[in-house]
Protein backbone atom coordinates (compact mmCIF):
# COMPACT_ATOMS: atom_id res chain seq x y z
CA UNK A 1 0.00 0.00 0.00
CA UNK A 2 2.59 2.51 0.69
CA UNK A 3 4.77 2.07 -2.54
CA UNK A 4 0.78 2.58 -4.54
CA UNK A 5 0.40 5.80 -2.01
CA UNK A 6 3.96 7.36 -3.01
CA UNK A 7 3.41 6.53 -6.54
CA UNK A 8 -0.45 7.62 -6.92
CA UNK A 9 1.11 11.15 -4.77
CA UNK A 10 4.20 11.59 -7.43
CA UNK A 11 1.85 10.93 -10.14
CA UNK A 12 -1.20 13.49 -8.79
CA UNK A 13 2.40 15.81 -8.63
CA UNK A 14 3.52 15.70 -11.80
CA UNK A 15 -0.37 15.83 -13.49
CA UNK A 16 -0.67 18.96 -11.82
CA UNK A 17 2.50 20.24 -12.96
CA UNK A 18 1.60 19.39 -16.74
CA UNK A 19 -1.48 20.88 -17.05
CA UNK A 20 0.05 24.22 -15.17
CA UNK A 21 2.64 23.82 -17.79
CA UNK A 22 0.22 23.44 -20.51
CA UNK A 23 -2.39 26.04 -19.88
CA UNK A 24 -0.14 28.44 -18.20
CA UNK A 25 3.36 28.30 -18.76
CA UNK A 26 4.03 27.24 -22.10
CA UNK A 27 1.74 29.65 -23.63
CA UNK A 28 3.46 32.58 -21.83
CA UNK A 29 6.47 31.71 -23.84
CA UNK A 30 5.50 33.98 -26.86
CA UNK A 31 4.64 36.99 -24.31
CA UNK A 32 8.37 36.74 -23.26
CA UNK A 33 10.19 39.15 -25.83
CA UNK A 34 12.41 38.22 -28.02
CA UNK A 35 15.94 39.42 -26.60
CA UNK A 36 15.01 38.10 -23.25
CA UNK A 37 13.96 34.76 -24.16
CA UNK A 38 17.77 33.01 -24.87
CA UNK A 39 18.33 33.74 -21.14
CA UNK A 40 14.31 32.71 -20.00
CA UNK A 41 14.44 29.50 -22.04
CA UNK A 42 17.92 28.37 -19.68
CA UNK A 43 16.26 29.34 -16.29
CA UNK A 44 13.20 27.81 -17.10
CA UNK A 45 14.78 24.75 -17.70
CA UNK A 46 16.95 24.94 -15.11
CA UNK A 47 14.04 25.94 -12.51
CA UNK A 48 11.41 23.47 -13.99
CA UNK A 49 14.20 20.29 -13.36
CA UNK A 50 14.79 21.42 -10.40
CA UNK A 51 10.87 20.95 -9.33
CA UNK A 52 10.25 17.77 -11.76
CA UNK A 53 13.42 15.75 -11.54
CA UNK A 54 12.89 14.14 -8.51
CA UNK A 55 9.14 13.35 -8.26
CA UNK A 56 9.47 12.12 -12.27
CA UNK A 57 12.08 9.80 -10.67
CA UNK A 58 10.10 8.51 -7.71
CA UNK A 59 7.35 7.91 -10.00
CA UNK A 60 9.59 5.89 -11.91
CA UNK A 61 10.71 3.97 -9.57
CA UNK A 62 7.75 3.29 -7.27
CA UNK A 63 5.88 2.62 -10.66
CA UNK A 64 8.24 -0.36 -11.26
CA UNK A 65 8.02 -1.93 -8.04
CA UNK A 66 4.58 -2.10 -7.91
CA UNK A 67 4.72 -4.29 -11.20
CA UNK A 68 7.30 -6.68 -9.05
CA UNK A 69 5.32 -6.26 -5.49
CA UNK A 70 1.95 -6.82 -7.06
CA UNK A 71 -0.92 -5.57 -4.41
CA UNK A 72 -3.18 -8.07 -4.14
CA UNK A 73 -6.38 -6.76 -5.07
CA UNK A 74 -4.78 -5.05 -8.41
CA UNK A 75 -4.20 -6.84 -11.74
CA UNK A 76 -1.05 -6.90 -13.27
CA UNK A 77 -1.83 -5.48 -16.55
CA UNK A 78 -3.05 -2.06 -15.05
CA UNK A 79 0.16 -2.05 -13.02
CA UNK A 80 1.33 -2.53 -16.56
CA UNK A 81 -0.41 -0.11 -18.60
CA UNK A 82 0.81 2.10 -16.15
CA UNK A 83 3.91 1.55 -16.26
CA UNK A 84 3.87 1.77 -20.17
CA UNK A 85 2.19 5.15 -19.58
CA UNK A 86 5.23 6.80 -17.43
CA UNK A 87 7.58 5.00 -20.47
CA UNK A 88 5.49 6.94 -23.29
CA UNK A 89 5.81 10.04 -20.98
CA UNK A 90 9.72 9.70 -20.83
CA UNK A 91 10.00 9.30 -24.00
CA UNK A 92 8.63 12.56 -25.30
CA UNK A 93 10.12 14.06 -22.60
CA UNK A 94 13.56 12.95 -23.72
CA UNK A 95 13.31 13.08 -27.38
CA UNK A 96 10.56 15.49 -28.43
CA UNK A 97 10.44 18.38 -25.51
CA UNK A 98 14.10 18.46 -24.20
CA UNK A 99 15.02 18.97 -28.17
CA UNK A 100 12.33 21.71 -28.33
CA UNK A 101 13.40 23.16 -25.83
CA UNK A 102 17.31 23.21 -26.69
CA UNK A 103 16.01 24.71 -30.03
CA UNK A 104 14.04 27.62 -27.97
CA UNK A 105 17.45 28.19 -25.70
CA UNK A 106 19.18 29.41 -28.93
CA UNK A 107 16.03 31.94 -29.07
CA UNK A 108 12.28 32.43 -29.98
CA UNK A 109 10.60 30.34 -32.59
CA UNK A 110 6.92 30.74 -32.92
CA UNK A 111 7.05 27.58 -35.30
CA UNK A 112 8.92 25.61 -32.44
CA UNK A 113 7.21 26.83 -29.36
CA UNK A 114 3.49 26.31 -31.06
CA UNK A 115 4.97 22.52 -31.54
CA UNK A 116 5.94 22.52 -27.93
CA UNK A 117 2.63 23.67 -26.94
CA UNK A 118 1.19 20.85 -29.35
CA UNK A 119 2.94 18.18 -28.89
CA UNK A 120 3.04 18.75 -24.58
CA UNK A 121 -0.51 17.64 -24.95
CA UNK A 122 0.55 13.82 -25.12
CA UNK A 123 1.93 13.93 -21.69
CA UNK A 124 -0.80 16.12 -20.30
CA UNK A 125 -3.19 13.36 -21.61
CA UNK A 126 -0.71 10.07 -20.26
CA UNK A 127 -0.54 11.93 -17.20
CA UNK A 128 -4.07 12.86 -16.61
CA UNK A 129 -5.16 8.96 -17.63
CA UNK A 130 -2.03 7.46 -15.16
CA UNK A 131 -3.49 9.62 -12.44
CA UNK A 132 -7.18 8.11 -13.47
CA UNK A 133 -5.47 4.50 -13.45
CA UNK A 134 -3.66 4.77 -10.28
CA UNK A 135 -7.07 6.04 -8.33
CA UNK A 136 -8.24 2.84 -9.57
CA UNK A 137 -5.84 1.15 -8.31
CA UNK A 138 -6.27 2.50 -4.88
CA UNK A 139 -9.92 2.01 -4.97
CA UNK A 140 -9.12 -1.26 -5.86
CA UNK A 141 -6.89 -1.94 -2.75
CA UNK A 142 -9.45 -0.56 -0.71
CA UNK A 143 -12.56 -2.14 -1.70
Amino acid sequence: MFLLLVNLAATLFMTGVIWFVQVVHYPLFARVGASSFPQYEVLHSQATSAVVAVPMLIELFTGAALCVQKPDKIDAWLLWLGLAMLGAIWVSTMFVQVPKHNLLAGGFNAEVHHSLVSTNWVRTVLWSARSLLILWALWKTLE
